[in-house]
C-alpha cells in the first residue's frame, strides 16, 4: 500500500483541526477578552533510506540522504496575548486592564480563576462579581446602608465612592489587585472567559495595577476579543486549499494503485 494515502490522511486530519481552531476565533470575535489561539503544527516520524552523511566509497561521503516523512500532527494551540482594541462602555463596574496582569476571581468551591474580562457588577452583598457571579479576588465592597451618588475606580484599582447627600465625603471600597503569570501561554482555557493556573504558567505573581510590569485599570472600558477576522479568514482559505490538495494526493495515489492492478488483468 502507497504510504502516500496514510501521509495525505494525516494532513487532512490536521487541516480540520486547524479549520476547527480558526472557527473557534471566528465565533469567539465580539467575546469581551477573548484572545484568540494559534495551532502549531509538526512532521512525523520519518522513515530512513539513507542516512546523510554515509560514506559511499572510500574517503567519499553521501552529502545527503534519503528519507521519507509520514505525515503531520498538531502539536499544540498557543494562546495570542496580543491586547484587544477598547470599546468605551461608560459602565461605572466595566474595567478594562491596559498592559499585562489578570483579573483574580474566585468560584464557588474556592479555586482561584483569571480572566482579562472586566464587565463586573455588584451582588447582594455589595461586592463585584463577574456577569456568572464569580467574586471578584479582591476586597471590594460596599457595606450595607451605604448610599453612593459616584463610583471611581482609579488607575491602580483603588475603588473610592462618594457619599449621597455630602459630595466632599468619600469613602475608600477597597482596591483591585491584578495577577501575572511568567508564561501566560500556559494557562489553562476553562471556559466562561476564564484560565486557570498550571505548572506550564507559573505560580500567580500578585500585585497593584501600574506596579511591576502589570498593566493599569481603565474605568467604563472594556477589552475587546484581539481576534482579527481578515486573519482568520486568510487561515480558513490556507486551510481549506490544504485540505484539498491532500486529498487531491490521496487520489493521485489511488489512481496509481489502480494502474498496478490494471497490469496484472
Amino acid at each position: 500500500m502507497l504510504r502516500a494515502l496514510y501521509t495525505s490522511a494525516t494532513g487532512m486530519k490536521a487541516q480540520e483541526l486547524l479549520i476547527d481552531n480558526t472557527a473557534n476565533n471566528l465565533a469567539n470575535v465580539n467575546t469581551t477578552g477573548f484572545k484568540r489561539s494559534h495551532l502549531d503544527f509538526a512532521d512525523l516520524l520519518y522513515t530512513t533510506l539513507e542516512q546523510p552523511g554515509t560514506e559511499v566509497a572510500a574517503g567519499q561521503i553521501s552529502p545527503t540522504g534519503m528519507q521519507i516523512g509520514s505525515g503531520v500532527r498538531a502539536a499544540a494551540t498557543t494562546k495570542i496575548f496580543t491586547p484587544g482594541s477598547f470599546e468605551q462602555t461608560n459602565n461605572t463596574l466595566d474595567v478594562a486592564i491596559e498592559g499585562d496582569g489578570f483579573f483574580k476571581v474566585q468560584l464557588p468551591s474556592g479555586e482561584a480563576r483569571y480572566t482579562r474580562d472586566g464587565a463586573f457588577r455588584i451582588d447582594g452583598d455589595g461586592r463585584l462579581v463577574t456577569t456568572d457571579g464569580y467574586l471578584l479576588d479582591s476586597a471590594v465592597t460596599i457595606q450595607d446602608g451605604i448610599s453612593l451618588s459616584k463610583l471611581s475606580i482609579g488607575a491602580d484599582g483603588t475603588v473610592t465612592g462618594i457619599l449621597a447627600g455630602t459630595p466632599d465625603a468619600t469613602v475608600n471600597l477597597g482596591q483591585i489587585q491584578l495577577a501575572r503569570f511568567l508564561n501566560p501561554a500556559g494557562l489553562s482555557n476553562e471556559g466562561g472567559n476564564l484560565y486557570a493556573a498550571t505548572a506550564a504558567s507559573g505560580q500567580e505573581v500578585l500585585g497593584t495595577p501600574g506596579e511591576n510590569g502589570l498593566g493599569i485599570i481603565r474605568q467604563g472600558f472594556l477589552e475587546g476579543s484581539n481576534v482579527e477576522v481578515v486573519t482568520e479568514l486568510i487561515s480558513l482559505i490556507s486551510a481549506q486549499r490544504a485540505y484539498e490538495v491532500n486529498s487531491r494526493a490521496i487520489r493521485a495515489g489511488d489512481e496509481m494503485l489502480s494502474v498496478s492492478a490494471d497490469i496484472v488483468r
